[in-house]
């Protein structure tokens, strides 16, 4: 790097946005507060806190749920969804289910075959799925309760940013 050159300022993905948010809405979901910040550990140990933009509670169809919302910063390597807010809801699920997802409003889902899911599942990759997972079965674990948990993943306004057909 040159010596005039400073450092990029980091930034952080939309799942790990997501996880944030998925965190916050199981902790709340479990009858704690929303935590803010609210901390989540990265595939490489690391362990970020983020501040929340939205909280929610409600009641649908599938019972209780919370929704938390965290806003995208993607530091000095913006991408389409760099200060997007990006949400989370999370209910319970099927009891034996384990975590399933569904894609929310400005979440697509999968179309085609060739990528790393199956057609009809949201268009949410294996690492922030897998970091999501782990988010909320260890608050379901702090809680005593099994993760058997329903995260639906949007990003406000989603449909609206470019994509990259």
């Amino acid at each position: 790097m040159p010596e005039h050159a400073t450092p990029l300022r980091r930034g952080w993905t939309t799942g790990t946005c997501a996880t944030a948010a998925a965190r916050a809405a199981a902790e709340a979901l479990f009858g704690r507060e929303f935590p803010d910040p609210v901390t989540v550990t990265l595939p490489g140990g690391q362990t970020p806190a983020f501040a929340l933009a939205v909280t929610e509670w409600g009641e649908g169809p599938d019972g209780p749920w919370a929704a938390a919302g965290v806003v995208k910063d993607a530091g000095d390597d913006p991408d389409v969804t760099h200060g997007a807010l990006v949400r989370a809801r999370v209910w319970r699920g099927v009891p034996g289910g384990g975590v399933t997802f569904r894609a929310g409003p400005g979440v697509g889902t999968v179309t085609l075959p060739g990528l790393p899911l199956p057609v009809g599942e949201p268009a949410i990759n294996p690492v922030p799925r897998s970091m999501i997972a782990q988010a909320v079965g260890e608050a379901a674990a702090a809680a005593g309760q099994p993760a058997d948990l329903v995260v639906e993943v949007g990003v406000e306004n989603g449909e609206l940013l470019p994509s990259a057909r």
